[in-house]
């Protein structure tokens, strides 16, 4: 059996939901769970614990998915908010989950990097990211649609002898986007494997000598866009097989 870890998402107290309005949720969407659950291979999702406890339970990891969710706070790649801080992000989610992923590298774990966990990866590695895209960049690309969500897309470029061109055989592939953030300076040691070509912003890569895979779009949400995005298995397939070379 592979067991794959899930970092959390967070819903902080708020005494107008209906439900658990006083307490603080930690959950992963239920598509993540489709999308990774199979066969052979079992998600299992990391609460936030005390770091004697969660130790404990990343030890039994054989590697570690970081999904998508609230955006990376700005005060943890060193800038300040923009906008009178319009996009706080979250702060303690970032804590809690480059502990995880800082332990993931120091024992050798993989990990496949989803939206945010993709901008994560990359200020792990000491990159930066655009606060928001409309914002401070020229992009005309729309990146994100609250009311569509998962039902936009777009066409990225594979760049030549990357990993994903020796996934899909393919220079161009078509993916959804639900991010106003994004990669602003690459973070060390990354591989730039596709790009969107209207506004070269960076949509994938891994990295040069750790097993760190991250995509930009959500893979998970494939199956809303059937038949127009890029099916998502094969790259999972091969996130697999780097979980089974690297599993103890």
């Amino acid at each position: 059996m592979i067991r794959i870890g899930v970092s959390a998402c967070f819903m902080y107290p708020d005494p107008t939901r209906t439900v658990f309005g006083h307490k603080t949720l930690a959950y992963f969407e239920q598509d993540m769970a489709k999308f990774l659950s199979r066969k052979g291979v079992m998600p299992i999702f990391l609460p936030d614990l005390p770091w004697s406890e969660l130790d404990q339970y990343l030890q039994e990891m054989d590697g570690f998915v970081f999904q998508g969710g609230a955006d990376i706070a700005p005060s943890t790649y060193g800038e300040e908010a923009i906008e009178n801080s319009r996009w706080p992000g979250d702060r303690f989610r970032d804590q809690y989950e480059l502990k995880i992923f800082d332990y993931a590298i120091k024992n050798q774990r993989p990990i496949f990097a989803i939206c945010r966990g993709f901008q994560l990866a990359n200020i792990y590695f000491g990159g930066k990211l655009y606060q928001d895209l409309v914002l401070q960049t020229s992009t005309t690309v729309e990146h994100r649609n609250a009311q569509q969500y998962d039902r936009i897309f777009h066409q990225v470029q594979v760049t030549d002898g990357s990993l994903l061109e020796r996934i899909y055989k393919n220079k161009i592939l078509t993916v959804n986007s639900v991010h106003h953030q994004g990669v602003e300076k690459l973070g060390q040691g990354l591989v730039v494997d596709a790009f969107c070509p209207k506004d070269n912003l960076i949509e994938a890569f891994h990295h040069s000598h750790l097993p760190v895979f991250g995509v930009q779009w959500h893979p998970e949400f494939s199956a809303t866009l059937n038949g127009i995005v890029e099916d998502p298995e094969p790259y999972y397939d091969h996130f697999l097989k780097v979980v089974e070379k690297f599993k103890r």
